[in-house]
C-alpha cells in the first residue's frame, strides 16, 4: 500500500526529518525510505510485525543503482498495532542516526555516499500524518 511520496526535496545532513502516523491495527509491515530516488536509498527502514519471516523487527538497507546493500537488524520494537507513532533521521556523510519512540537511537552507515535527501517515501499499513524537517 502506497503512502506518500516527497520528491525535489534538499535535505542537508544535519537536518532531522521526522515521520509521525497512526499504525493501522492488524499491521503486517510498514516502510520509510530516505534517499535521492527510488533506486538510490540512503535508508529503507522496514518494521515488520509479521512480514518475509520476520516478527516484530526492525529492518534496515540501502539501494543503490537498484541494488540492495547489507541489511541490519534492529531488535527494538517499540511500535504498536492501532497505535500512533514517531521516528526520527538525522543523516550525515557517515550514517543515519535513526531515533525510535521511547527516545531509542540506533545508527546506520550511509553506504550510499548521498549527502543531499531528495526523495522521502512511505508505504504500508500506517496512515501516515505528518513529515516534518528541522
Amino acid at each position: 500500500m502506497a503512502g506518500i511520496v516527497c520528491t525535489k526535496l534538499n535535505i542537508t545532513p544535519g537536518q532531522k526529518v521526522t515521520v509521525k502516523g497512526d499504525i493501522l491495527s492488524g499491521c503486517k509491515s510498514f516502510a520509510i525510505n530516505l534517499g535521492k530516488d527510488q533506486e538510490n536509498l540512503l535508508i529503507h527502514l522496514n518494521a515488520r510485525f509479521d512480514a518475509h519471516g520476520d516478527v516484530r523487527t526492525i529492518v534496515c538497507n540501502s539501494r543503490n543503482k537498484g541494488q540492495w546493500g547489507k541489511e541490519l537488524r534492529e531488535t527494538n520494537f517499540p511500535f504498536q498495532e492501532g497505535g500512533s507513532t514517531e521516528l526520527s533521521f538525522i543523516h550525515d556523510k557517515k550514517e543515519v542516526t535513526v531515533t525510535l519512540p521511547g527516545n531509542y537511537q540506533f545508527k546506520f552507515p550511509n553506504d550510499t555516499g548521498l549527502e543531499i535527501i531528495e526523495y522521502i517515501c512511505t508505504e504500508g499499513e500506517m496512515n501516515f500524518k505528518t513529515i516534518s524537517l528541522v
